[in-house]
C-alpha cells in the first residue's frame, strides 16, 4: 500500500459511487465527459471511440463490490460492444482491450476479446507494417495515430504467434514514425501518401499531452510480456521509455505543451499513471522509480483534481480533463477515460485489480 494509502481508499470509494452514479444516470447510453459544474454527461449512442473505458468502468465497480447486479450491467454493457469487433478502426484496442480486459472470468468477455483480436490480425497491413487508423471514425483511412496503439498492442498479442509479430510490428513502426530523438519531434499523427510515405498531421499538435501518454502505455505492456519485448527489440522499448519519461517532470500536464498556461490534462496524467504502475512490475533499476512516481501523479490528482463532499459537485469527479484544447471542446471537465485510468490506477493499489493484465 502506498504512502497515500488512506486518501486514496477514500478516493477510490468516490470514484466507484459516481461510476454507479453516472450509470443511473446515462441509462443505455456511453457517457463522454461530464460539465464541471453540475456533472451532467454529454453521451453517445453507441460508444465511439471511448466505450470500452465505460464498459471498464463498471467492471471495475462490479470488481470492487463484489455484487451481483453490478457485475450482470457490466456483462450487458460490454455486450453493447460487440459490432465494434467489426469496425474498420485501430481504435478497436481502446475499445475492446479496455472493455473487457477488467472482466477476469467472464467467458463472454473473452470470446468478444479473441474475436476483436482475430479482426485487428485480419486489418493488418503487411506493406505500412501497422494496423491503419482506418475509416470507421471518419476522415482519411490511412493513418498512423498514437492512439490506435494502447490497448491493440495486448488485443493483438492475444492471437497466436501471428498475433505478437502483428502487436510488435505495429508498435516499432508507430515508435519510429511518431517519436523522434527529441521530445520536440513526437508527431501524434501521420497521414500516408502514396510516393510521398508518411506526411506529418497537424492535429493533433506534438505538444499534445495524451500523445506521450498513450505510447507510453502501449510500450509498458509489451514489456510486461517476454515474447512481446522480444519481438519488438528490449532496446528500442528501453529506448521510448528513457524519451517518453524524460520529457518533463509536471505531475499533471497541459493539454497542450506549446500552451503552458492552458488547459491541464489530468486524463494524460491518469494514463501515465497506469503505464508506470506497469512499468514498476518489469525487472530492471527503474523499477522503484516508476512506482514512485505513479504513485505521485494518483496523489496528485486525487488531493488536487477530485472532486470531493461539501465541493458543490457530485463527489467523485476527475475535473480537469481536456477533450480538445484546440477546439476548445471539453477544456476542463470530467472524461470517461480519464476515470478509467485513475479508477484502474488506484484499484491496482488497493489489490483489486492485476495491473499486468489490465
Amino acid at each position: 500500500m502506498s504512502a497515500y494509502g488512506t486518501g486514496t481508499g477514500r478516493a477510490l470509494a468516490a470514484v466507484m459511487e459516481r461510476v454507479a452514479v453516472t450509470a443511473e444516470a446515462v441509462g443505455p447510453r456511453f457517457p463522454l465527459y461530464a460539465d464541471p459544474d453540475d456533472g451532467r454527461w454529454t453521451t453517445t449512442g453507441r460508444g465511439s471511440w471511448t466505450g470500452g473505458f465505460w464498459a471498464g468502468l463498471l467492471r471495475l465497480r462490479a470488481r470492487y463490490t463484489g455484487d451481483e447486479a453490478d457485475r450482470r450491467a457490466a456483462v450487458v454493457c460490454t455486450a453493447r460492444l460487440t459490432p465494434w469487433a467489426a469496425a474498420d478502426t485501430a481504435t478497436r484496442g481502446l475499445i475492446l482491450w479496455y472493455g473487457t480486459a477488467p472482466a477476469d472470468d467472464d467467458a463472454e468477455a473473452a470470446a468478444l476479446r479473441a474475436r476483436a483480436a482475430r479482426a485487428l490480425l485480419s486489418a493488418h497491413d503487411r506493406e505500412l507494417g501497422l494496423v491503419p487508423w482506418g475509416g470507421a471514425l471518419g476522415g482519411p483511412r490511412l493513418l498512423a495515430r498514437v492512439d490506435g496503439v494502447p490497448g491493440t498492442v495486448p488485443l493483438l498479442a492475444g492471437a497466436g504467434p501471428l498475433g505478437v509479430a502483428a502487436a510488435a510490428a505495429h508498435l516499432r513502426h508507430h515508435l519510429d514514425l511518431c517519436l523522434g530523438a527529441e521530445p520536440a519531434t513526437l508527431r501524434p499523427a501521420l497521414r500516408f501518401e502514396p510516393g510521398a510515405g508518411w506526411q506529418p498531421c497537424a492535429d493533433p499538435p506534438p505538444g499534445w499531452s495524451r500523445g506521450r501518454a498513450w505510447l507510453l502505455l502501449a510500450v509498458a505492456d509489451a514489456l510486461l510480456r517476454p515474447d512481446l519485448a522480444a519481438a519488438a527489440s528490449p532496446a528500442r522499448l528501453d529506448e521510448a521509455v528513457e524519451l517518453l519519461l524524460g520529457q518533463d517532470g509536471f505531475l499533471v500536464p497541459a493539454a497542450d505543451a506549446a500552451r503552458p498556461d492552458g488547459p491541464l490534462d489530468t486524463s494524460a496524467a491518469a494514463i501515465t499513471a497506469v503505464a508506470l504502475l506497469k512499468l514498476a512490475r518489469v525487472p530492471g533499476p527503474r523499477a522503484a522509480s516508476c512506482a514512485e512516481r505513479a504513485e505521485a501523479i494518483l496523489g496528485r490528482l486525487v488531493v488536487s483534481h477530485l472532486s470531493g463532499e461539501g465541493s458543490g459537485r457530485p463527489p467523485g469527479m476527475l475535473l480537469d480533463g481536456c477533450y480538445d484544447a484546440g477546439k476548445g471542446l471539453a477544456v476542463r471537465h470530467e472524461l470517461v477515460w480519464g476515470d478509467f485510468f485513475l479508477a484502474l490506477g488506484l484499484a491496482a493499489l488497493h489489490g483489486i485489480v492485476d495491473i499486468t493484465q489490465v
